[in-house]
């Protein structure tokens, strides 16, 4: 299998006027096609922090981040920003969908903005939507969805460009018990179905230990 992501000594720090918090330290990781990796913790331990360094968001201070054998200390923001349009999905506890747009056109939009032809990217989007449940909810706006459709809309969204890792980062923490479940579910599914890499970071052991792999974020290393 082909490595999608790779840390190799990665280390993060931030500077609070002359004083210098480590967050990261040395960590490595590797994560595969396919894999499913959940990473817990306790709060304010880096996760998030993490999750933004693997997503090229944020540069580490120390070490390498590669997103298919691509070193991003070694590419400008410009290349940096096409590798996470190609390979990347990612889910938030908060779905950031775009108010004043549809349902249909928020998962179309990142198909629009990588340059695809109009109605290709609504019946693609049209169709995703379809497969996940929400085919009477295509022109309805996020104020007029439910938390859990909205999470729907977000994953789709996410999964739209087939990238080949998705980053969710809590994405059941504002759903209850039932919402959690099928949104977590659906998910996986999808993520299965695309052969995508799924990483997961979560408070919920009972969700971690669905995923291949679980491991711990703790004084700044993985264990």
């Amino acid at each position: 299998m082909s490595k999608i992501i790779e840390c190799r000594e990665v280390g993060y720090q931030y500077s609070n006027g002359k004083i210098k918090t480590t967050v990261l330290d040395s960590l490595n990781l590797t994560l595969e096609q396919g894999e499913s990796l959940a990473i817990i913790g306790q709060s304010g331990c880096g996760k998030s922090t993490l999750l933004n360094l693997l997503g090229g968001i944020s540069q580490p201070t120390t070490g390498k981040v590669l997103i298919n054998n691509s070193c991003l200390s070694q590419i400008n923001e410009e290349k940096i920003t096409q590798l996470r349009a190609q390979h990347l999905g990612f889910v938030y506890q908060f779905h950031h969908l775009l108010k004043d747009f549809s349902a249909l056109d928020n998962v179309a939009m990142p198909l629009l903005i990588r340059g695809d032809d109009k109605s290709t990217a609504i019946k693609k989007a049209s169709k995703l939507l379809t497969d996940i449940g929400l085919q009477n909810r295509l022109n309805h706006r996020p104020a007029e969805l439910s938390g859990g459709q909205r999470q729907r809309v977000a994953i789709a969204r996410a999964l739209i460009n087939n990238p080949s890792c998705l980053l969710a980062d809590e994405p059941t923490g504002n759903l209850d018990a039932k919402n959690a479940e099928e949104v977590l579910a659906l998910m996986m599914a999808l993520n299965q179905q695309q052969k995508s890499a799924l990483i997961l970071v979560t408070h919920d052991i009972n969700i971690a230990k669905k995923m291949d792999r679980v491991l711990t974020l703790e004084n700044g290393k993985l264990v």
